[in-house]
């Protein structure tokens, strides 16, 4: 939290922000993910590199999947939540009820 507050200091128009679920426990994750919903809905463009798929399709509107370094997916956060057989084929097999 305090690298994404020293990033909105200077007022940007874009904030990058990597893996900010890293090493956190779930209430911080919730917390950070939050913020970051946030800040967003203030009109701060967000780029989020993130490995908590499900936290980081909750939040966000554009996805893109890498593998070895290419995009090999991409599109609306919306496609990626709604097809079944990209979030298998990326995201891995999802349990029972949702996910």
């Amino acid at each position: 939290m305090l690298s994404i507050g020293r990033g909105l200091m200077v007022a940007p128009k874009l904030l990058m922000i990597d893996e900010p679920s890293l090493g956190l426990s779930p209430l911080y994750v919730k917390a950070n993910f939050n913020l970051i919903r946030a800040i967003s809905e203030q009109g701060v463009t967000v780029l989020l590199v993130e490995q908590n798929v499900k936290q980081m399709l909750a939040i966000a509107h554009r996805g893109y999947v890498l593998a070895q370094g290419r995009v090999v997916a991409a599109g609306d956060a919306d496609q990626f939540r709604g097809n079944p057989e990209v979030r298998e084929a990326y995201f891995g097999r999802q349990p029972a009820g949702g996910g």
